[in-house]
Order: C-alpha cells, then sequence, then structure tokens
C-alpha cells in the first residue's frame, strides 16, 4: 500500500522548540501558528516534510495495557481530527510530551514542526494527515547578495531540506484501532535511538501484508541460520539452499500460503515440522504478527532480500556466491583431511 502526497497540501503549521532537559535545554512554544504565503517556501516545506515517505511499512499507535486511548499523541490526533480549531493547542501539547519523553543525554535538540495536511492518498482512500516532523541536524551555508556592482557575504546555518532527522504522518484511517502511521527515523545508536518511537509515539507494527511478508522473512533466516544446524547435519551449502529457495518462494508467487512454502523450501517432514515449532515460538516470545495466508509485498520481499546472504566463504582464500542449483555444488573430503568444494558448470563468464 503506497502513500501519495501529489495533491496534498498544508493547512496549519507549528513549530516549537525542543531541548533536551537532561542538558539544561528548555521548551519554547510558539504562541500561534505560522502563516506561510511564500508558494516557493510552501513548495520547499512539503519537500522537506513529506519527499522521504517512499515505504510502505505502517504502524499504529498502541500502549502499556493496549488501551489505545492512553496514548498521548494518539489523544492529541484525535482532537484534531475532530475539531481543527484545536489544531495549535495539540501541537503544544505533543511538543510538552516530546520535551518529557526527551530525558536522554545523547537525544539532540530540535525543532518540532507540526503540520495539518489535507488529501494525502494511501492505497486509494484519500484522507486528512497530521505530521509530526523533528530536525535536529543544522548545517553551514554560505550566502552572498549583489548590490549594484558589489557583493554581500556571510555565513549562515540552516536546514538541508534533503535530510529529515524525524517524522511521523498520522492519516486519519483506522481510528479504531490506533491510526495508520508512517515512520522515518534516522536514528543513532544507543538507548537514545529509540525515544522517537518508543517513547513518545509508543507504536507498533500495523498487522498487514508488508509485516507479514517481512516477519515471515525474518523468521525464516532465523530458523536456518541459528536453529537448523542445532538439529540437522546441513552444510553451509545447503543453508544457504535453503535460504535462496525461501526468497525465490516470495518473488516467484503473488500469495504466500504458508503449508506451500514449507513443503516447496524445506521439504522434508522433520525440518518442516522443527520450523514450524520455531515460527510459533518466535511469533509469540517476539509479539510478531504472523499469517498463514497473505498478499506478498513485493517491496517488503526487495527490502528482506539484501540481508540473505548467499556467500559461502571459504577461509580467507574463496569466497562462493550461489544463487541457483544445489545440485551443482559438491562438498568432500581428501585423504589428507583437507575438504574442498567441487563445482559443475557449463559456461564460462
Amino acid at each position: 500500500m503506497s502513500m501519495d502526497f501529489f495533491t496534498c497540501n498544508i493547512s496549519h503549521l507549528s513549530v516549537h522548540e525542543v531541548g533536551n532537559k537532561n542538558n539544561g535545554g528548555q521548551l519554547y512554544a510558539s504562541s500561534q501558528n505560522l502563516e506561510v504565503d511564500d508558494e516557493n517556501l510552501i513548495a520547499l516545506l512539503q519537500h522537506y516534510f513529506l519527499k522521504p515517505f517512499t515505504q510502505q511499512e505502517f504502524w499504529q499507535f498502541t500502549s502499556s495495557n493496549d488501551d489505545v486511548n492512553l496514548n498521548p499523541v494518539y489523544s492529541y490526533a484525535k482532537q484534531v481530527f475532530d475539531n481543527q480549531g484545536s489544531f495549535h493547542l495539540q501541537s503544544i501539547n505533543m511538543a510538552k510530551h516530546l520535551f518529557e519523553c526527551t530525558n536522554h543525554p545523547n537525544i539532540k535538540d530540535g525543532d518540532l514542526y507540526v503540520a495539518y495536511l489535507h488529501h494525502a492518498k494511501v492505497g486509494d482512500e484519500i484522507c486528512d494527515a497530521i505530521g509530526l516532523f523533528k530536525s535536529e541536524q543544522k548545517e553551514a551555508f554560505i550566502k552572498t547578495k549583489r548590490k549594484g556592482k558589489e557583493y554581500d557575504i556571510k555565513a549562515d546555518e540552516g536546514i538541508n531540506i534533503d535530510k529529515l532527522d524525524k517524522g511521523c504522518i498520522i492519516f486519519n484511517l483506522n481510528e479504531d484501532i490506533g491510526y495508520k502511521i508512517a515512520i522515518i527515523d534516522k536514528a543513532g545508536r544507543g538507548a537514545e535511538a529509540s525515544y522517537w518511537k518508543d517513547d513518545f509515539l509508543q507504536v507498533k507494527t500495523c498487522a498487514d501484508d508488508y509485516n507479514f511478508t517481512r516477519n515471515f522473512l525474518n523468521v525464516t533466516k532465523a530458523y536456518v541460520t541459528q536453529q537448523l544446524t542445532e538439529e540437522f547435519e546441513v552444510s553451509k551449502a545447503d543453508q544457504i539452499d535453503l535460504l535462496n529457495k525461501s526468497v525465490n518462494y516470495f518473488k516467484d508467487n503473488e500469495r504466500f500460503v504458508a503449508e506451500d512454502f514449507a513443503a516447496t523450501v524445506f521439504e522434508d517432514k522433520s525440518v518442516i515440522n522443527s520450523f514450524n515449532q520455531f515460527k510459533n515460538t518466535m511469533q509469540h516470545d517476539a509479539d510478531l504478527d504472523l499469517s498463514d495466508g497473505f498478499d506478498i509485498n513485493n517491496q517488503a520481499v526487495k527490502k528482506q532480500a539484501r540481508v540473505f546472504k548467499s556467500v559461502l566463504k571459504l577461509d580467507k582464500n574463496f569466497h562462493v556466491y550461489i544463487h541457483g542449483n544445489r545440485n551443482l555444488i559438491e562438498k568432500g573430503e581428501d585423504d589428507n583431511g583437507r575438504k574442498y568444494y567441487k563445482l559443475y558448470y557449463d559456461n564460462e563468464e
């Protein structure tokens, strides 16, 4: 399910400065909405806010006890959707909540932009949306201005409109289960990296085809690389072959059927039973959304396939890339105990 902002426009915009209270920073809430009449500036803002949102992964609000009404950002957003006249007040409440969540010393100060968006499109549905965008990085630049035959030059700093640090678009869809949300988070490393999603927004992934596809591929990769060798005698080449079969199933089919997938990839009943047990355990322990049947999301396949390694590393001398027929590579050991692989091929390129 894709997003389209071609007909989208910003009707309200507020900005608040959110410091890090742990480092002595302050919250500076603006007194009123920004009035932006310059069409060029509006175009730049829309580029900065909306262009990064190209993925098909969606989230929804949640809370510690699964009552979404207790989620602060959900509550503020709902009040805005119910009454646009409350937009600026609720934008201040969102900034206050972000300030309270900015409690790790490594979280950067920044400006929080809150925008009301008309006519956003998600799949075939057109709806209003609320955008939350935090800028944390400012870059130095040089400005020159000509005055007759003379030039004035000075240094300044500002935001790179191609580098949104953190963003969230709350679509006015699926209100009863926590809305449909898109997120950008150029997170760093360490404990401070999760505050935008986990502490401020408090979201979980939606139970949709994108996440079903991604989660099943992740479970399969974990099983083949971690659990399979604990129970069965398999070579590294066999593991790579199973990973290739897994990805190819998702690439070659439009719809996923769990029973068909397991039979196609693993074939052996003992391995299939082992995989199903591993899948059920991971689903429970990691609280994963899985389904036994769903339409395969090609964008999720493309993204996850990048982490499915098909490289057989032999000491530090050779890397063998296995992309196809497993029967064309044969493992053995000579009389001196040296291990080898024998490769069969028709054409050398």
